[in-house]
């Protein structure tokens, strides 16, 4: 996937999930991200063909990130209370995407520079089958997440919080309104991605979903 130089999106996924590549196969991956300025990623699987470890050694790659992938089924989960009442989440109309964009960005201002990455919200925010939310305090939005759903499972992504507005449950609030639009629309299952141990992952688990698996990022190192 190329989605900009700078954008995590940009990478392969499940590389060797079902097939290991050959020589061939990463040589054009490669000229694919580098004749484009972007760095090589590729997020592995344990499940992949474990002969890929050695393939992605000898051409100078270098692990350098893990993800918790969590997975929930949905046809048996009862539905939680949200503990801070005075927060309200909804889904944003078409006309308010700059909106969850600008909150989106806001809530991740530490971690990136924000005026790209508003940019980058508004475009994920116009997506098919991906509904974005919003967390209001006394209507004043304070945190922002998204949900995309294909094929009955539901990807829980791009959660923030404003800064000053955390440890109020505003993503709690926002994990349940998610997982009950996703039962609603049909889904049976949910996942998201997170950080090991962050506080992703443990707001994850404090909604009952468990490991599957950690995937580790590699990245082609820069002669």
């Amino acid at each position: 996937m190329y989605d900009g130089p700078e954008s995590p999106c940009t990478q392969t996924f499940g590389l060797g999930l079902f097939q290991l590549p050959t020589g061939d196969d990463l040589d054009t991956l490669e000229a694919f991200f580098l004749s484009r300025g972007a760095p090589v990623f590729h997020e592995v699987s344990p499940l992949a063909d474990k002969a890929l470890l050695g393939l992605l050694n000898q051409r100078s790659y270098e692990p350098f990130e893990f993800t918790s992938v969590m997975f929930l089924p949905l046809n048996t989960r009862p539905p939680a209370a949200v503990p801070n009442d005075r927060i309200k989440v909804r889904v944003v109309r078409a006309e308010e995407r700059d909106l969850w964009a600008r909150t989106t960005a806001e809530g991740w201002s530490e971690f990136m520079e924000i005026a790209g990455l508003i940019e980058m919200m508004k475009i994920s925010a116009s997506k098919e089958d991906a509904p974005c939310f919003l967390a209001e305090l006394d209507g004043k939005p304070i945190a922002a997440a998204a949900l995309a759903i294909h094929a009955g499972v539901a990807l829980l992504a791009g959660a923030s919080t404003i800064p000053k507005w955390r440890r109020l449950g505003a993503q709690r609030a926002l994990f349940e309104s998610r997982l009950e639009y996703a039962a609603r629309a049909g889904c049976d299952l949910a996942m998201i991605c997170a950080e090991p141990g962050g506080t992703s992952q443990r707001n994850a688990e404090r909604q009952g979903f468990r490991i599957a698996y950690t995937r580790v990022k590699w990245r082609l190192k820069r002669a």
